[in-house]
């Protein structure tokens, strides 16, 4: 955390941020980790005023620090919003919506699943590797059973599309990814995106993966990327 050890129990975390004034210091060195710099004409001398808005000594313009950030616009103290991710990335076995509505003290059970994919999609690595060697990619839904569906239909159900590296005993990193239905385009978009150039794909035959490159189609279908 920031050129210091990361709080590894809560006691230690709450030495770490023990108010407001602690958690704002430390996102301001997360985003000016030289000193400020002015956003608009890149001046170095500012002060901040008792609202916590950076006011730029050269052009006048004033910058909040959470501005751009998970933060922007938030009601809830931003020690509030430490804790919950200190506890999110802490725990093996994830948060649930339900508990992190708890946690945060939100009056909804939707603002708080807001909130919390929006942390969860902030906490995926740019960049990071794709996936290679022997990929199975499948498709799946979320929700309760509907009536008058059949295979690939669905009313109300979200789709994810799934791709998994496939290993001599198990498997190994996974990603999924919701997607707006199930056609050519969103389902080869995210296999083009999880899965490394060269690696070989197996799919279940759905007609919308015969367009990836080389198609062998057998019970199974392969293609190379």
């Amino acid at each position: 955390m920031a050129g210091r050890h990361y709080p590894r129990t809560w006691p230690e975390f709450q030495r770490f941020f023990p108010d407001e004034e602690a958690c704002l210091i430390y996102l301001e060195h997360l985003r000016w980790p030289h000193g400020f710099r002015c956003p608009s004409c890149e001046g170095s001398e500012a002060w901040r005023t008792k609202r916590g808005l950076w006011v730029c000594r050269s052009c006048q313009r004033q910058t909040s620090v959470t501005a751009g950030t998970l933060f922007a616009g938030t009601r809830t103290p931003l020690a509030s919003w430490f804790a919950a991710i200190w506890q999110l990335v802490g725990q093996k076995q994830g948060m649930s919506a339900l508990g992190f509505q708890r946690l945060m003290g939100f009056g909804s059970y939707e603002t708080a699943w807001v909130h919390l994919h929006k942390l969860r999609r902030a906490m995926v690595r740019p960049g990071r590797d794709l996936l290679s060697g022997l990929v199975e990619v499948d498709e799946s839904y979320v929700g309760g059973p509907e009536e008058r569906t059949t295979g690939r239909q669905t009313e109300t159900k979200s789709r994810v599309a799934i791709a998994v590296e496939v290993k001599a005993r198990g498997f190994g990193r996974i990603r999924l990814q919701r997607v707006p239905d199930v056609s050519k385009a969103s389902l080869i978009g995210f296999v083009t995106e999880a899965v490394e150039p060269g690696a070989t794909v197996r799919t279940d035959g759905w007609r919308s993966y015969l367009t990836l490159p080389e198609p062998r189609l057998h019970t199974r279908a392969h293609c190379r990327l």
